[in-house]
């Protein structure tokens, strides 16, 4: 028996030390690619540091005294140093850049895994376009801050304090200068990170829902083009496009700032150092070296802190990612796992005073299914017929296992439902659905998914489901269908989409209206060459048209998520209840359409 079960709540980080510490366990595993940038990081620093004081001696040492002797050992130094300091960067970024790559690729593989785990309530929820946003942009934003963000911070920071300790070491006077202008950019970058996190929030929103607004229409353009929607569409596309665009030059106005705020401190700091360095008595032991080397350091010093704002607009766009991100992974709405004991069950189904509902908060008054009782046994075919509306379609839904949280019982081969593992449940129970999804790929794998299943059997189970002229017609099981199955009709969709589930050999199938798109003639070639094989199945057919389950073993009629009535399509008539309503109704309807007069 299974019982709704809520997910558990979810914890959003509220820092991005929790943030970085759930990205952990992603970076880890290659560990060593960030080491290697990790070291590679202080001996760059040394050398960029190193490049000023060479030049400064250079000047002082050799070039004011006309020392022309030892100039060129020196500049060999010097030269040196920056050759050095190449490598040393090309080593740190490629480590960084390597490391990144694979980090996010596992972290992709888990939310796109994670999401493949997770139960058809969640997707009813969920517009596919910000579930393809999670996959792809949110999670480069990770990338992005681990090759251009976090870690490379490290390097800013020891060039930083590394710059600053020489100027110390090369005059007091010039470098407390620094000390006038660093609190007020300090508390720049301070008010600017706490902006941009919450700017960064709203630009990854925004584009999230943009990116499913898109989805969906496109999804749906025949609809659009249909009604004429296209200019209403294109309103609502502005009112999402604005909004994105909106966030995204205000969080662009931020960056900017500090950029151009960082840029003047820094020209007002080399101005200084020119009118201390020709100041007269202020200029006290202020060599020509050692003020080339100061505004040497000052160009070194404020580039990393200009840096840093990109640097910080990367940590905030990540941070806002990653909650994102990690908010989908910590959704936990997945199908029970079941008892991995279990390997096999056979065909028959009993379900007992089965109730479910889709909304998990809705009370009783929200069920579809109200208590159904049911039982199936290998060989025999039972159709399941209602007005719209009446669960016949949620039944089938729950027999594969899209669902969960039903209320009651059911068992296949005796073992309840939720506990056979998934895979065993979809490998047991195979559905032929009415609206048919293929793949841009060729026959054989449309048919086969991916198993191991020899041209010989799809082309004897193509035969059987009459789609042998849609196959060949493609190019054989070699040929390409193409994207949504647009080289192919209607019927022939459905035609392959029924050889593919039969191609699996299920032990039940469910026919959820499989040959709605057929013509008549192809619907009785079809099950004429199925009786042999579905005699040796459990088969649910879950009709509309009532035409095509008169031959039914048994027919169960729901109405309102309860079967009514069952029995043959002879006792039901007899019956004079329910199904002989719908029966006389739809052929009463039949007969009174108009002919279609020849043109």
């Amino acid at each position: 028996m299974s019982t709704p079960t809520s997910p558990p709540p979810i914890e959003k980080p509220d820092s991005d030390w929790s943030l970085a510490m759930r990205s952990w366990p992603y970076v880890r595993p290659h560990l060593g690619w960030y080491v290697i940038g990790m070291l590679s990081a202080p001996v760059s620093a040394v050398l960029v540091i190193a490049q000023p004081w060479l030049l400064k001696v250079v000047i002082d040492d050799y070039i004011v005294p006309g020392d022309l002797s030892g100039l060129r050992t020196a500049a060999l130094w010097y030269l040196a140093a920056i050759i050095a300091s190449f490598f040393t960067e090309i080593a740190y970024s490629m480590s960084m850049s390597w490391g990144a790559l694979q980090t996010i690729s596992d972290l992709r593989r888990d939310v796109y895994a994670h999401t493949l785990s997770l139960s058809q309530r969640f997707f009813d929820h969920q517009p596919t376009g910000r579930l393809l946003t999670r996959a792809t942009s949110d999670v480069e934003a990770l990338g992005e801050t681990l090759t251009a963000g976090a870690v490379t911070i490290v390097l800013d920071v020891l060039l930083v304090l590394g710059i600053i300790t020489a100027m110390l070491n090369l005059n007091l006077r010039l470098t407390l200068m620094l000390a006038f202008v660093a609190p007020p950019v300090l508390l720049l970058l301070e008010v600017v990170r706490r902006a941009l996190r919450r700017l960064y929030a709203e630009v990854r929103e925004s584009l999230s829902e943009l990116n499913a607004f898109i989805a969906e229409r496109l999804e749906g353009v025949r609809v659009v083009q249909l009604y004429s929607d296209e200019a209403r569409t294109m309103s609502l596309l502005n009112t999402r496009i604005d909004r994105y665009r909106s966030a995204t030059v205000r969080t662009n106005v931020w960056d900017a700032l500090i950029y151009a705020v960082v840029d003047g401190v820094s020209s007002i700091c080399v101005a200084l150092m020119i009118w201390v360095g020709a100041g007269g008595q202020l200029a006290d032991g202020i060599t020509a070296g050692l003020l080339v080397a100061f505004i040497e350091y000052l160009g070194k010093l404020f580039e990393p802190i200009r840096e840093f704002s990109s640097k910080l607009a990367i940590l905030q766009r990540a941070s806002a990612a990653l909650e994102k991100i990690f908010s989908l992974l910590d959704t936990h709405d997945q199908i029970t796992a079941g008892n991995p004991e279990i390997t096999q069950v056979d065909g028959t189904i009993e379900i007992k005073d089965l109730r479910f509902r889709y909304a998990e908060d809705g009370d009783e008054r929200a069920d579809v299914l109200r208590g159904v009782s049911l039982t199936m046994k290998p060989g025999e075919v039972v159709a399941v017929v209602g007005r719209t509306g009446s669960g016949k379609t949620t039944l089938g839904k729950l027999l594969v296992r899209a669902y969960d949280g039903y209320r009651g019982s059911i068992t296949i081969g005796g073992v309840e439902l939720t506990d056979i593992p998934p895979e065993l449940t979809r490998s047991t129970v195979g559905m032929v659905r009415q609206d048919v999804q293929l793949f841009p790929a060729d026959v054989r794998f449309n048919l086969t998914l991916g198993a191991e299943i020899d041209d010989e059997a799809l082309w004897s189970v193509v035969k059987l489901m009459c789609a042998e002229e849609a196959v060949t017609k493609l190019g054989g099981l070699d040929g390409r269908v193409a994207h949504r199955g647009s080289n192919l009709s209607v019927g022939e969709g459905q035609l392959l989409s029924f050889a593919r589930t039969m191609a699996h050999d299920p032990a039940v199938v469910i026919l959820d209206e499989a040959t709605a798109s057929v013509d008549t003639l192809t619907e009785g070639r079809i099950q004429a060459a199925t009786e042999a094989v579905l005699s040796r199945k459990t088969t649910l057919v879950i009709a509309h048209r009532l035409s095509t389950i008169i031959n039914a073993d048994r027919i169960a009629v729901m109405d309102a998520g309860l079967v009514v009535e069952i029995g043959t399509h002879t006792e039901l008539l007899a019956l004079g209840g329910v199904y002989a309503g719908l029966f006389h109704q739809q052929f009463d309807e039949a007969a009174e359409m108009p002919a279609l007069s020849p043109s």
